[in-house]
């Protein structure tokens, strides 16, 4: 997945916004809240997004994946992809997906109302 294509996705989302902070980082949010960072990269785009406790577990070790630096470090189960073989770029739109789904989830009850995800 290219930059531009992690953009476009992440744009057809409910209820997203979208700001570059962080010495160029594309950052989505939904809420106000992040829920997906692509670039970072040395060579190659990276994409970085929250998984649940499972999925950490089962991505962490896999080639070109690894628990997200700064946020992984503090205890957040966040992943970066950011290398081959990592995952598929239908794989990737999944977890950002759930990404979007789980920190939307953690908004209060009226701003999830509000922002049409209830």
């Amino acid at each position: 997945m290219t930059t531009e294509e992690f953009n476009i996705f992440c744009g057809t989302l409910l209820a997203t916004s979208y700001v570059v902070q962080w010495r160029g980082a594309h950052v989505w949010k939904v809420g106000g809240k992040v829920f997906a960072i692509g670039g970072w990269g040395d060579d190659s785009p990276a994409f970085t997004f929250k998984v649940s406790d499972i999925a950490f577990e089962l991505l962490r070790d896999k080639p070109g994946l690894r628990p997200a630096p700064y946020l992984a470090s503090r205890g957040f189960k966040w992943i970066q992809h950011y290398g081959d073989p990592g995952l598929s770029d239908a794989e990737l739109r999944e977890y950002l997906l759930e990404s979007h789904r789980m920190i939307g989830a953690g908004l209060s009850k009226k701003k999830q109302r509000e922002l049409g995800l209830l």
